[in-house]
């Protein structure tokens, strides 16, 4: 009896490490890097609103270009890490929207983006998302939303067949993104794609949280390789029809 009871305890006992385990594994997100913090903060020229639900990142002026953006992180990573990335695109005229995720995970959040845009009901958006937030901003995107324009994937790919205009950005030395997975679904883009493959970045540059277990060394600079993004969606917006207007 004492050695079934011992048995017994042992199993719980693993049981238990092993929900710990995986506890830590969603609930321990990728921290956002210094420059992330400091692309928080607020000046005469970028506003910056936070609440519970996402990061508005945006021009303190007017007029404003008239597509805005919505971003969703990648999973375990907590939305700040992409403050640089919205705060660039706030500098060429965009407001940018960076939704807040359950548990740091799109899955848990893929319609968050109908709460963030029924902000501003007056205003047309493009979508984008980093690794599994593209994918399910993506699955998003699939139900076709009427004030969405077009869908960018960052390191990401779409397990749904999509028919708005989309841009897909690589990175060559992304080691994250599972490339046999990529490319079975590739078939759901539609034919008009725009593709960039940024040369010499990684899966992690697509944000600003320090490296990724798993990815490859990245050859240039986080900011090189966030410029390239910025300039590849600003043209890409420019292709779809945008303009400015006063909001």
């Amino acid at each position: 009896m004492q050695k079934r009871t011992k048995k017994i305890r042992l199993a719980l006992s693993v049981v238990f490490i092993f929900l710990l385990g995986t506890a830590a594994w969603y609930l321990w997100p990728y921290k956002p890097a210094l420059s992330a913090v400091q692309a928080m903060q607020g000046n005469n020229t970028i506003k910056v609103t936070t609440d519970s639900y996402g990061i508005t990142i945006e021009p303190a002026y007017e007029p404003i270009q008239q597509i805005g953006i919505v971003f969703y992180p990648s999973a375990k990573v907590e939305p700040e890490s992409y403050a640089p990335l919205a705060r660039d695109f706030a500098t060429l005229g965009y407001r940018t929207i960076i939704a807040r995720m359950p548990l740091n995970l799109a899955q848990l959040g893929e319609n968050r983006a109908n709460l963030l845009m029924n902000r501003f009901p007056d205003q047309p958006f493009v979508i984008g998302g980093h690794s599994m937030g593209g994918t399910f901003a993506a699955r998003y995107t699939a139900s076709k939303p009427s004030n969405v324009k077009g869908l960018f994937f960052l390191g990401a790919y779409t397990d749904q067949p999509q028919t708005l205009p989309v841009l897909s950005i690589l990175a060559s030395h992304d080691q994250v993104l599972d490339q046999d997975t990529y490319n079975r679904y590739r078939s759901n883009l539609p034919k008009t794609t725009q593709t960039l493959t940024v040369e010499g970045g990684n899966h992690a540059q697509f944000g600003d949280y320090g490296p990724q277990k798993g990815d490859g060394q990245a050859t240039i600079t986080p900011e090189e390789q966030r410029t390239q993004v910025v300039q590849a969606v600003v043209k890409w917006i420019g292709n779809i029809g945008q303009s400015k207007v006063q909001p």
